[in-house]
């Protein structure tokens, strides 16, 4: 098991500016205790005939033609707003903007 010490996560807490119980650093030495030999383990098989990669299987973005389609009038948009003025959703104003 590698050497992270509850010092260091408590050192670490605190530069986060995380408030950690003793037992919070006690669990989270032993996790990240556990983190850094799992890390070193696929450390050891990754070699250079390995590519890095994401995903087990090949992945790729499929895209399609973006196509107009029909779209609502203006009084349908409205139809169901709480307040509009005819052409437009009136809200109340935000971050003490007047108009």
């Amino acid at each position: 098991m590698s050497e992270i010490t509850q010092e260091q996560v408590a050192h670490l807490a605190n530069l986060a500016r995380i408030a950690l119980t003793p037992d919070e650093i006690e669990s989270l030495t032993k996790e990240l205790g556990s983190i850094v030999d799992n890390v070193a383990k696929v450390s050891e098989v990754a070699t250079a005939d390995v590519p890095a990669t994401s995903h087990p299987i090949p992945l790729q973005n499929v895209y399609r033609d973006d196509v107009p389609g029909n779209t609502l009038t203006t009084e349908q948009a409205l139809a169901g707003a709480p307040d509009h003025d005819g052409s437009r959703f009136r809200v109340t104003a935000i971050l003490g903007e007047e108009q």
